[in-house]
């Protein structure tokens, strides 16, 4: 196998990089809190799993072999980004949303949503399909052992270094959070920012043809 070192550096400058994913945790974890935030993070790192098997797969191939697939993820993907966008405009401002006060059945429908909403923001967007299927083959050797074993190991490296990264911006979202619950305008303004980039990632992705 290659060198995991350098494996983890082309990782974390992946997940440094502003995106759909850390816009959503920073704003769930704001708006909703850490527990929901942390939700989040779970379900992107279930999507990111799906990714390393669709790589297994052979996803790379589907995609050139057949690219209406690739552009059919992508329309899907940019309007999802697009409703979640609208949906961060046209959210009231308010303190702090967080479970405490609601039944343990609503509590559990809204970590269900909010794993829901990490799932599909990282598993519609081509980008961080395609990057799964790029990325994992260049770092695997045949003298290093049964190719299975290292695609499955990378893949799992993959996944946690992701779920990592994606906690610290739960948390960095829901410190924020609180600092915002007593500065309503500061709020609104934070909520048309990553309302707007939201917005602005799903016509980017909508409009480009070569990702």
């Amino acid at each position: 196998m290659a060198e995991l070192g350098v494996f983890l550096v082309a990782l974390a400058v992946v997940y440094l990089l502003p995106g759909p994913d850390m816009i959503l945790l920073l704003q769930t974890g704001a708006r909703q809190g850490r527990a929901q935030a942390l939700a989040t993070a779970l379900g992107l790192a279930l999507a990111r799993s799906v990714h390393v098997l669709l790589a297994g797969a052979g996803l790379a191939v589907l995609f050139k072999s057949a690219p209406w697939t690739l552009d059919g993820v992508r329309v899907v993907g940019a309007l999802y980004l697009l409703w979640v966008g609208v949906s961060i405009l046209r959210a009231p401002v308010s303190p702090l949303l967080v479970a405490s006060g609601i039944s343990r059945q609503g509590a559990s429908r809204r970590y269900g949503a909010a794993v829901q909403r990490g799932v599909l923001t990282n598993l519609l967007n081509p980008k961080a399909l395609l990057f799964c299927s790029v990325l994992l083959p260049q770092f695997i050797t045949p003298e290093a052992g049964p190719l299975a074993v290292q695609f499955a190991l990378l893949g799992v490296v993959l996944v946690v270094v992701g779920l990592a990264f994606d906690c610290t911006y739960a948390l960095l979202g829901t410190g924020f959070g609180q600092w915002l619950g007593q500065r309503p305008t500061v709020q609104r303004i934070q909520q048309w920012l990553f309302g707007t980039v939201l917005i602005g990632f799903a016509l980017r992705l909508a409009l480009l043809r070569d990702l």
